[in-house]
């Protein structure tokens, strides 16, 4: 692209030399520059200033931006409120107790060329024990697990339905973040909305059911023999379930770490209940930066029926892509009781606040 500059005085483009004072008008010779000076002159000061302004105000933006990158990688969940929150007890080997048609029940009737085993599986039991070696086998190996069609369509669809009915009550609110020092509205690095519910509310029956269900699977891949990495942890409890909404018109979540200051969770399972979801048309995308792979990256669509666990920890740096109609997912987050106990006490030294026991 050639330059627009020319001589102020003259209109020659070549050989030109800037005015040192305001850096904006340029002149082919010292004498057309003392030729235009008078004419210059009222204007040179002002010109010297705004661009001094400008280049401020550019560097104080690029200071805040650098800032809030940081920022972006660090902020997840409310921190204070994981570890200040009792952790509830997992659900044990016990069946869950849907209140579907029994014909629907697990809709399994399928061909079995080219399929994931745990759809191979009748039994419930079977169901749980198979997905728990797929977790243990993806999880020893890329630190995350999909699981699709992890409950069925009647099942999945019962959930939806709760959670429909929990947003036109209006029980969600605003997401929260690990810490209020940043400098900026909360909207601009999460716009979901959620809602924490322990499976014993009366409108949460089904909920109740799948939180079962992913206990079920994390308390087996756990205790199963020569499940790697997943034997590290002595994981004995979770969070309540947090139901979030993306309310479509671009909602999102910024780059983040779920757990970045060791307060206890290890495994993020995330469960996702939106129906015919078109990422190239509907947005949304889960997109993780697995540690130590930075030419790659994982694309999770937040597809009905479909499961993710992932390390909770700055191994999994992650970020939900504007979505642009609602969007529904629930998140249950796993203790490994180690490191939650030392987290509550650094919390109980450093606050002198109370804990929920």
């Amino acid at each position: 692209m050639q330059s627009t500059a020319q001589c102020a005085q003259c209109g020659q483009k070549n050989n030109l030399l800037i005015c040192t004072r305001c850096r904006s008008v340029y002149y082919c010779s010292k004498e057309h520059q003392s030729k235009d000076w008078e004419k210059h002159k009222p204007n040179c000061a002002s010109l010297a200033i705004n661009k001094s302004e400008k280049q401020k105000k550019t560097s104080a933006n690029e200071e805040s931006d650098a800032r809030l990158r940081n920022a972006f990688m660090i902020e997840g969940s409310s921190e204070e409120e994981i570890i200040k929150s009792s952790a509830q007890v997992l659900s044990g080997e016990c069946k869950s107790d849907w209140k579907v048609p029994m014909s629907e029940k697990d809709n399994r009737n399928i061909c079995l060329d080219n399929v994931p085993q745990h759809l191979q599986c009748q039994d419930e039991e079977d169901v749980v024990d198979q997905v728990s070696k797929d977790v243990v086998r993806d999880m020893n190996a890329y630190g995350v697990c999909v699981v699709d069609n992890f409950l069925g369509k009647a099942k999945c669809s019962a959930v939806l339905n709760e959670v429909k009915q929990m947003h036109s009550a209006g029980m969600f609110r605003d997401g929260q973040l690990v810490s209020s020092k940043v400098n900026r509205d909360r909207r601009t690095i999460r716009s979901d909305k959620i809602a924490w519910v322990d499976g014993r509310e009366e409108y949460c029956h089904h909920i109740s059911c799948l939180i079962n269900q992913v206990d079920r699977v994390i308390t087996k891949a756990n205790r199963m023999s020569g499940n790697g990495k997943m034997g590290s942890y002595a994981i004995n409890g979770r969070t309540k379930a947090m139901v979030a909404c993306y309310p479509g018109h671009d909602a999102h979540y910024v780059k983040h770490v779920d757990n970045p200051n060791e307060d206890g969770r290890c495994i993020t399972a995330i469960y996702y209940l939106n129906e015919n979801w078109n990422v190239n048309e509907d947005g949304g995308l889960l997109r993780i930066y697995p540690e130590g792979r930075h030419d790659k990256v994982a694309n999770i669509e937040p597809q009905f029926d479909r499961i993710l666990f992932f390390w909770s920890d700055r191994r999994n740096p992650h970020e939900v892509l504007p979505a642009k109609r609602t969007r529904y997912a629930i998140t249950i987050w796993y203790f490994d009781a180690v490191e939650r106990e030392k987290a509550r006490e650094r919390y109980l030294r450093t606050s002198g606040a109370g804990l929920n026991s």
